[in-house]
């Protein structure tokens, strides 16, 4: 099965949190944030949102860093994904 967003949405993939702090402490799963930083699966066409004229700037391959608690959560074929607007997306990791 594949994810297609409509409009401005992305399709984002979280990358792995990390288990250990810089230090060496080890975190339990509680503990553990849920990470910001993904990588981009699906992108919308872009196209007219709230009457306006909006152009996707991310493409799919790209990691990126987005809002802590934007998006929804979904499952498909037992992987885990977030779909978000783009607006929810704050920056591109190069």
């Amino acid at each position: 099965m594949k994810l297609t967003p409509l409009f401005d949405r992305v399709v984002l993939k979280q990358l792995v949190a990390e288990e250990t702090t810089k230090s060496g402490i080890v975190l339990p799963g509680q503990a553990k944030e849920k990470p910001q930083q993904a990588e981009v699966v699906a992108v919308g066409p872009g196209g007219v949102v709230d009457g306006k004229e909006v152009t996707m700037q991310v493409k799919v391959g790209d990691k990126v860093i987005y809002s802590k608690y934007s998006g929804t959560d979904v499952e498909v074929d037992d992987e885990k994904f977030v779909v978000v607007k783009q607006n929810d997306i704050l920056a591109v990791i190069e």
